[in-house]
């Protein structure tokens, strides 16, 4: 019997104290397991660089998850407008260079919320800092006060592009509703990146890599969240798991 194929995830770094510690959401490695029929393999982002290109020889895609915390404004030459919400420069070197390394070995990508703004900076785009200040823009985040059930909730409509793959992972569907749990989002889009689906706002909410020699996607709402639940999100994780066997089949 052959193997699951692997996914790596690095992880958020946080500290508790005087500690670091290393950690990733249960919902992003059970949707991993569930829908795309792989194991997750769970990636230390430390302050000091780990050997990526040793580590990459040994999986089969790559998952960016949410996150707490924010992509360093300078990282897209901008100041930080507000310095007391949670910054992560591990995962932001860590995950940017993972960006660059997957794309150049073709190795399966699938960026979500904090991953989709990972990204879009690590190919040259930019980012809103405060999606619900800018003029036209809805308020995309969630009530920290509510039911999780209510955060994790369908909050707006998701409009697809003509042309994209989400109407078929849908069903034959033009639009969707999607969960909403972000404060920052694409100002400038990247040259490489493909938009798949905005908001009703106009604000990118999905893309594609345009030359990736595989699967290469991200969204800016959270599949994750009870993914076998939902049929674009349980489609979403089941061709990236697709994706991630058939790079596996290759490296044999």
């Amino acid at each position: 019997m052959s193997r699951p194929p692997i996914i790596l995830v690095p992880a958020d770094r946080r500290r508790k104290g005087p500690h670091g510690w290393q950690s990733v959401g249960e919902k992003y490695l059970e949707a991993i397991l569930h829908c795309s029929g792989a194991l997750p393999w769970i990636w230390p982002c430390l302050p000091e660089p780990l050997p990526i290109e040793m580590i990459l020889a040994q999986v089969d895609g790559i998952l960016l998850t949410g996150s707490v915390s924010n992509v360093g404004a300078a990282l897209y030459g901008q100041a930080t407008l507000d310095p007391s919400l949670p910054a992560d420069e591990a995962r932001d070197r860590t995950n940017l260079a993972l960006i660059h390394q997957s794309l150049a070995q073709g190795i399966p990508l699938f960026g979500i919320c904090r991953g989709l703004q990972e990204l879009n900076v690590a190919l040259g785009g930019t980012l809103h800092q405060r999606v619900q200040e800018v003029a036209g823009m809805m308020d995309h985040r969630d009530d920290p006060r509510a039911d999780v059930d209510v955060q994790y909730g369908p909050a707006h409509t998701v409009e697809f592009e003509p042309a994209s793959r989400l109407r078929e992972w849908s069903g034959g569907r033009v639009s969707y509703q999607v969960n909403s749990l972000h404060g920052q989002g694409i100002a400038r889009l990247a040259e490489r990146l493909q938009v798949e689906a905005r908001a009703t706002d106009g604000l990118v909410e999905a893309v594609s890599v345009r030359d990736a020699t595989g699967f290469a996607w991200a969204v800016q709402w959270h599949p994750e969240w009870r993914a076998t639940e939902d049929e674009l999100s349980r489609a979403l994780f089941t061709e990236f798991g697709l994706a991630a066997r058939q790079r596996q089949s290759q490296r044999k």
